[in-house]
């Protein structure tokens, strides 16, 4: 792209558009929204997330499945619980574990799908 195309891009003015209407978002909801997506950006919290698409685990389960310590999936669960990713329910000694609801599911998916997308890309 040569510069003279940043130039046209930036030669409109503001009656060349429909006026937009910001969402009304309060600065702690999208506060919260980047813990969120902090928290989903980690390969490893994403693929555990991914397994409890399936249903509840619990931790040994999930460890299992990844490969993992007990003790590591354990933590990374905290900090999924911690951001309202996932819940957690006891059963005797075992607690299990799940997506909190179907926001999340949705989220997850969501993106899942969009990554395995084609993609035109802007150059420049």
């Amino acid at each position: 792209m040569s510069s003279h195309d940043h130039e046209n891009d930036a030669a409109c003015g503001p009656e060349e558009h429909r006026v937009r209407t910001p969402p009304v978002r309060s600065a702690e909801a999208v506060e919260r929204a980047v813990r969120l997506f902090k928290a989903l950006g980690d390969e490893a919290r994403l693929r555990t997330l991914d397994l409890l698409v399936a249903g509840e685990a619990c931790v040994s389960e999930l460890a299992e499945a990844t490969g993992e310590r007990v003790s590591t999936v354990s933590h990374r669960l905290r900090l999924l619980r911690s951001e309202g990713l996932v819940k957690r329910r006891r059963d005797g000694r075992h607690i299990f574990y799940a997506l909190t609801d179907r926001h999340v599911v949705e989220l997850l998916e969501n993106a899942l799908v969009h990554a395995l997308e084609e993609h035109e890309h802007d150059e420049g």
